[in-house]
Order: structure tokens, then C-alpha cells, then sequence
């Protein structure tokens, strides 16, 4: 690469670097650890182990963010030290080093500038995340359980904490439907866009004919419910069931009835959880998960009716991404064309590049 290639292509890095963090807001950044770091440090801390779970899980987000910033602006400054020593020595492992450090700062920086675009008013919430199966009978329920692990996979890759808050196992194999949460600031952001329908293409293991099945799962993605948040819910219609949970092939997981399904009798949204052994915690989780559901409902109702005053119709299409297995191998965004010759890699997990190109694919249908 010639020197003033080199010199142009850093000017540039720089000056995007520059724009991310006037969006970040550092120095606001800093302040609101200084105040986070003054609130963790109170005796009175874990009093309340929920609200200081979100003291301290905000703190150590914000310092990432802050030390992910701060590091990326050092790689770019070093880069043109980095270069100019490789020129005098004229030394081409050197120019190796400088030019691997010049590709791996750019996808560094492509990823940091993706999160800068995640500005709506639940993009910083944590996110439930709702698979189901839908048409392709016994392959449908093993993809939308394949699904489920990528989403947890992919969550373990970076480090978030997840819960699941109940699944509904298929007679057959796989789940009929699950209910996760994923513990991180901006999850609801990131993986919005994934909501929609997801398709699977493959020779169908549960054929004995060898034959190709297409299968659906469908996955919905919704903000984690905060106390701020104006969900009103009138206990008089709520219909609440208790049973016993169960496992796969329909083993015993409890002896007690301590599994919730709570029904919302205006809607008909169903919710229910089994992870926990008390009734109480897992009522108090299914609560959770209705008053997320309904905030969603919510916003809908909103989005529609700003829709119908735009005279336009919603900029999302039902059916988002295919997974062909056979006759060749590839995952392909329908929205953004993006798409990966490794199916397998996808399903366990290595889905950032599908989420980067959904969050600047959706920030482009918003101008």
C-alpha cells in the first residue's frame, strides 16, 4: 500500500472515529460512571440484589464502552507510527503487521460505528426473545429449537447472561415454543432485527424417504419491561392456570404444580413460564413477559397509526431469512442480501454480521 494511500485511509479512519465519539458522548460517558461507581460502592448496595444488579451490570457496560473507545482511538493513532517504522526499515514483515492492524481496526470500527446507530427509545433494553414453530410439522419444531441454541450461542460468544423462562417441548423432537431473555444494555437494539419469519431448506432427517423439506420458525423480539413503563393491567382479566412442569419426552421436572400460564383475556395473549420451582417467582416472570408483549402491542398500534399517516405501509417483511442446507449450503438475509456459505457457523451462533447489516439496513428504511 502506498504512503499516501496509507495516509488518506488513516485521515479517514480518524475522522470516523471522531464522529462515533461525539455520538457515544464520552465525556457524558464518564460522568455517568462517576455516578454508577458512587452508587455501587454504597453499604446499602445489595439490599435490593435486583436493583443492584442493574447498578452494577450498567457500570460495567459503560466502562466497556468507554475502554473500547478509548482503545480503538490508541490502535488508530499507532497505526501511523506503525506504518512510518515500517517504511524507514523497509522491512515487509513490519508492512504485514501494520496492514493486518489496518483490517482488523477497520472491522473494529465498523462494529463500534453499527452500535452508534442504535438509538431508539428501547434499543438500550435488554431483550426477550419468543421462538415458535410454525408450518413444516416435526422439522419445524427441530429448527425453531436449532434456532433457539444459536440465539443462546451467540449471546454465550460475547459474554450475556441469558434465562430461560420456559419452552414447550414437541412430541416428536424439538420445541414447539421458548421463552428467553438475554441479560445485556442494547440485546432489545441488536436483535430486533431478527424478528420475523425464518425458513430451512434441507433433506428432512425425520423423512424416510430422503426427501427435501422447507420448514418455518418464527422468532419475535421484545424490550424487557422497565418500571417506567406504563403497562396497565387489570388483574380481573387475567385467567391463570397452574400445572406441572415437564421436560423433554415428558419426564417429571416437579413434583408440585409450579409451572404459570397466564392468559389476557382482551387479547388473547397467552404467556407462561416453568423455570423456577416457586409458583410465585414464575407468576411474577410470566408477568413480566405479558407486560412486554403488550408494551410491543402497544407500539404496534402507534407505528400503525403513524403508517396510515404517512400512507405507507410497515417497511418490515414477514419472511427475513433462509437457511439452505441442500441442494447447497447458504443463510441469506431477504431484506438485506447479506448472506454466509456456512451454515453451520450461523447456527452456532456467528450471527454479527447478519445483525450489522439489519441495523444499518433498518436505519436506511428510516431516512
Amino acid at each position: 500500500m502506498a504512503v499516501v494511500d496509507v495516509s488518506e485511509e488513516l485521515k479517514s479512519l480518524s475522522s470516523t472515529m471522531g464522529s462515533i465519539e461525539a455520538v457515544l458522548d464520552l465525556e457524558k460517558l464518564r460522568a455517568d460512571i462517576a455516578v454508577l461507581e458512587e452508587q455501587a460502592a454504597a453499604p446499602s448496595l445489595w439490599d435490593d440484589p435486583e436493583a443492584a444488579q442493574k447498578i452494577t451490570s450498567k457500570l460495567s457496560h459503560l466502562q466497556a464502552e468507554v475502554r473500547k473507545a478509548e482503545t480503538l482511538r490508541g490502535r488508530i493513532d499507532d497505526l501511523a507510527v506503525l506504518f512510518e517504522l515500517a517504511e524507514e526499515m523497509d522491512d515487509p514483515d513490519t508492512l504485514a503487521e501494520a496492514e493486518a492492524e489496518l483490517t482488523s481496526v477497520r472491522k473494529a470500527l465498523d462494529e463500534m460505528e453499527v452500535r452508534t446507530l442504535l438509538s431508539g427509545e428501547y434499543d438500550e433494553r435488554e431483550a426477550l426473545v419468543n421462538i415458535r414453530a410454525e408450518a413444516g410439522g416435526v422439522d419445524a419444531s427441530d429448527f425453531a429449537e436449532r434456532l433457539q441454541r444459536m440465539y443462546l450461542r451467540w449471546a454465550e460468544r460475547h459474554g450475556y447472561s441469558t434465562e430461560v423462562y420456559e419452552t414447550s417441548y414437541a412430541e416428536e423432537a424439538g420445541i414447539k415454543s421458548t421463552t428467553f431473555v438475554v441479560k445485556a444494555p442494547y440485546a432489545y437494539g441488536t436483535l430486533s432485527v431478527e424478528q420475523g419469519t425464518h425458513r430451512l431448506v434441507r433433506i428432512s432427517p425425520f423423512d424416510n424417504q430422503g426427501r427435501r423439506q422447507t420448514s418455518f420458525a418464527g422468532v419475535e423480539i421484545l424490550p424487557v419491561v422497565e418500571s417506567s413503563d406504563h403497562v396497565e393491567i387489570d388483574e380481573s382479566e387475567l385467567r391463570v392456570d397452574v400445572y406441572r412442569a415437564s421436560g423433554p419426552g415428558g419426564q417429571g421436572v416437579n413434583t408440585t404444580d409450579s409451572a404459570v400460564r397466564i392468559t389476557h383475556l382482551p387479547t388473547g395473549i397467552v404467556v407462561s413460564c416453568q423455570n423456577e420451582r416457586s409458583q410465585i417467582q414464575n407468576k411474577a416472570s410470566a408477568m413480566n413477559v405479558l407486560q412486554a408483549k403488550l408494551l410491543e402491542r402497544q407500539r404496534q398500534e402507534e407505528r400503525a397509526k403513524m403508517d396510515a399517516l404517512k400512507d405507507s405501509g410497515s417497511s418490515w417483511g414477514n419472511q427475513m431469512r433462509s437457511y439452505v442446507l441442500h441442494p447447497y449450503q447458504m443463510v441469506k438475509d431477504l431484506r438485506t442480501e447479506f448472506e454466509v456459505g456456512n451454515p453451520q457457523s450461523v447456527l452456532d451462533g456467528e450471527i454479527d454480521g447478519f445483525l450489522e447489516a439489519g441495523i444499518r439496513w433498518r436505519k436506511q428504511q428510516e431516512k
